[in-house]
């Protein structure tokens, strides 16, 4: 029988606009209050959990989260996903009790096991080995269970060389795999972690994902915060959607998915932004326009024959002369997972772009990306957009500007009425037969 060991009533957090109020010094607080006493000025009513985001900062105070209502059963995986900003790092800091809800209540059963960020929980000065008995005795492990499992701590992470080595000679990667292990290995209730996987190396982050599957099955309850949203879907069961501090939907994570993703794009094939205060900029560089064209005509569209090429134009202005810009495109599937990357290099271009490499005058400027016909399949897909001063250095990022669908119209299935195996690359090859 489930039990439920998360629950949140009403849950609110406010955080203070600025640094109003705030003081480094005690002297200089006692003053503050002083002078607030001899004024008789009561202070200012803070806005309500309910008001507006405009209202909120009209008030000095801005809600990171705002009315949270969630239970969650043992043996849960439960992935929670948003915007950056939309409140699920602080959602996950109350549960691990290092900040306080303003309002409302929160109810966690059993022991607490918490990766938030890379080096959690670890003294820097202290070695892995020290490190790994500090952190079971936090979560309240006798010294005697944490001896009985450290061979098992020590073999997932990985780093036997350094095991006697201090912490902060560590590499980030080298941290988040000790943590992991510790954290997996002696027997939170609760699991909860914070998108610091994504600094681990692929193979060790299956290996993560795999053991928290595994202690899912073992009735362990698992909260993963991530932007990968093909982990979300591979290995979560359920998935909570965040928008401005509140949660706006919670089921099986491929509808959760499918409505983020759809949230973050225009309709009709274009998002363009007329207003210069609102558009995407960096120093040298501001985003007018991302346009997808299929189906042979120069129209926008959101969806496109598969027999038909895909073109992809990036509209952007030039603010300082002598700039060197780097235009790169995104491609993701329904689940999140990158199907290609592509840039304006030659070494990525079946023609070369002029520009490429050259200082460009102030002006406005448009970069294409032609996807050829017959390579995709029929599926929608969502495209990002990098801007850089060269390949691979990004001043300028805007994720999931806007999707597009790929139809298939029969062109390339006459002869076969079933589905097509495969998930994305769908490409048209040569194929010859001769007689030996």
């Amino acid at each position: 029988m489930s039990i439920e060991t998360i629950h949140l009533d009403k849950v609110c957090k406010r955080f203070r606009l600025g640094t109003a109020n705030e003081y480094g010094r005690l002297t200089e607080a006692i003053a503050s209050n002083v002078v607030k006493w001899l004024r008789q000025s009561p202070a200012p009513k803070p806005s309500s959990c309910s008001d507006s985001p405009t209202q909120q900062l009209e008030d000095g105070w801005f809600w990171a989260l705002r009315d949270i209502d969630l239970s969650i059963q043992s043996g849960d995986i439960v992935g929670i996903v948003g915007r950056n900003g939309a409140g699920k790092s602080t959602l996950l800091k109350i549960l691990s009790r290092i900040v306080t809800p303003t309002q409302g209540r929160v109810g966690v059963r059993g022991r607490v096991g918490s990766l938030l960020e890379v080096g959690t929980g670890f003294h820097p000065e202290l070695t892995g080995r020290e490190n790994v008995f500090l952190n079971g005795a936090l979560l309240g492990m006798p010294r005697a269970e944490i001896r009985r499992r450290f061979d098992e701590i020590v073999a997932f992470a990985e780093i036997d060389s350094f095991l006697d080595t201090p912490v902060k000679r560590y590499s980030s990667g080298m941290a988040v795999r000790l943590a992991f292990a510790v954290a997996a290995h002696l027997e939170p209730d609760v699991l909860i972690i914070d998108e610091v996987l994504s600094v681990g190396d692929q193979a060790f982050q299956r290996k993560c994902l795999g053991k928290a599957s595994q202690l899912g099955d073992q009735g362990r309850t698992i909260l993963i915060v991530s932007h990968n949203l093909s982990a979300v879907a591979n290995l979560c069961r359920r998935a909570v959607l965040m928008q401005n501090g509140k949660i706006v939907a919670d089921g099986a994570p491929e509808s959760i998915i499918e409505q983020y993703l759809s949230d973050s794009q225009s309709g009709g094939g274009q998002r363009r932004w007329e207003d210069d205060e609102s558009a995407p900029s960096s120093s040298e560089v501001r985003l007018q326009a991302v346009v997808v064209r299929g189906n042979g005509i120069d129209a926008p569209t959101g969806e496109v024959d598969i027999d038909r090429e895909i073109v992809v134009a990036v509209d952007y202005k030039v603010l300082s002369n002598n700039a060197k810009v780097s235009v790169q495109i995104q491609v993701k599937d329904e689940t999140g997972a990158y199907v290609f990357w592509s840039a304006n290099a030659p070494s990525m271009s079946v023609s070369p772009d002029p520009w490429f490499g050259k200082p460009h005058p102030r002006g406005l400027y448009r970069s294409e990306c032609r996807i050829p016909a017959n390579f995709l399949n029929d599926t929608r897909y969502f495209i990002s957009v990098l801007i850089g001063p060269e390949v691979g250095v990004t001043s300028l990022r805007q994720e999931s500007v806007l999707s597009f669908l790929v139809h298939d119209t029969g062109v390339m299935r006459q002869e076969y009425t079933g589905s097509w195996h495969g998930p994305v690359i769908r490409p048209r090859l040569d194929w010859k037969t001769q007689s030996l």
